[in-house]
C-alpha cells in the first residue's frame, strides 16, 4: 500500500451518518488514502459548514471533498484552501442566492418520493417505509435495517438559507448521477451537473450509491486524485 497525494473527506447527507460510507472507505484506505467521514450535526446550515471546516483542519494533504445529497451544498460552502477537488454523489448544488430547498424541490418529484414535514420538535425525519421505497430501494434487507436504524433528522434551518458563491465555481468538480434516484430526480441531477460544468458519470443506482454502487464512487475519487 502506497501513500496517496490527497486526503479524502466524505460528507453524509440528511437522514444518514458516516457509517453509510463504509463500502467507499475500505477500498480507498486499501489504496493508501487517508479517509475521514466527517460528521454533520444537521442542525443548521452554518453549524454544518463549521463542523466540516473543523474536520478539514485535521487533514494534512490536499483534500478531495466528497458530498452526498444535502452535503453537496455544504462542501461548496467551506473556505479551506486545502480543498482541491469536489465530488458530488447524487448531491444538491445550489447556486449563489439559492437555498437547498430550491434545488431539492426543482421539477416534478418522483411518484415514490416521501412526503416530508417537521415533527413536533421542528425536525424532519424520513418515514421508515421510505428507506425501502425511495431512499435505497436497491439495498439489501440488512443494509436497509442499518440505514433506517441510524437515520438522523435534519432541521429546516439547513435547507432554507441562501448560499454564497459556491466553491464548485472555483474547483474541478465531478458528479456521480444516480439514474434510479427517487429522492433527487435524475433530470434535476443532470441539470445541476451541467450547470456546474462537472465531469459526469451516470450509474443505474438509487439515492444511496455509496451502499448500492460504491465502486463507481471509488473510481471517481481515484480520478479526482489523479487530476489534482
Amino acid at each position: 500500500m502506497s501513500s496517496q497525494n490527497a486526503d479524502v473527506v466524505l460528507v453524509h447527507g440528511a437522514w444518514a451518518d458516516g457509517s453509510g460510507w463504509a463500502k467507499v472507505i475500505t477500498p480507498l484506505a486499501a489504496d493508501g488514502f487517508s479517509v475521514t467521514a466527517a460528521p454533520l450535526p444537521l442542525t443548521s446550515f452554518a453549524e454544518d459548514v463549521a463542523a466540516l471546516e473543523r474536520a478539514l483542519e485535521r487533514t494534512e494533504k490536499p483534500v478531495i471533498l466528497v458530498g452526498h445529497a444535502y452535503a453537496g451544498a455544504i462542501i461548496a460552502a467551506v473556505s479551506s484552501e486545502k480543498v482541491k477537488a469536489l465530488v458530488y454523489v447524487a448531491a444538491l448544488a445550489p447556486d449563489e442566492g439559492e437555498t437547498v430547498a430550491d434545488v431539492f424541490y426543482r421539477g416534478e418529484p418522483q411518484l415514490q418520493a416521501p412526503r416530508l414535514a417537521p415533527d413536533g420538535h421542528g425536525l424532519i425525519y424520513l418515514p421508515q417505509d421510505a428507506f425501502a421505497t425511495a431512499f435505497a430501494q436497491n439495498a439489501k434487507a440488512d443494509e436497509l435495517a442499518v440505514l433506517a436504524a441510524s437515520q438522523r433528522p435534519i432541521s429546516p434551518a439547513c435547507i432554507t438559507v441562501p448560499v454564497r458563491r459556491p466553491l464548485w465555481k472555483d474547483r474541478p468538480t465531478w458528479f456521480l448521477i444516480a439514474e434510479e434516484d427517487r429522492m433527487i430526480p435524475v433530470d434535476n441531477q443532470r441539470f445541476m451537473a451541467a450547470r456546474m460544468k462537472a465531469r459526469q458519470h451516470a450509474v443505474p443506482a438509487d439515492h444511496m450509491p455509496m451502499v448500492t454502487a460504491p465502486a463507481a464512487i471509488v473510481e471517481m475519487i481515484r480520478d479526482a486524485a489523479t487530476a489534482i
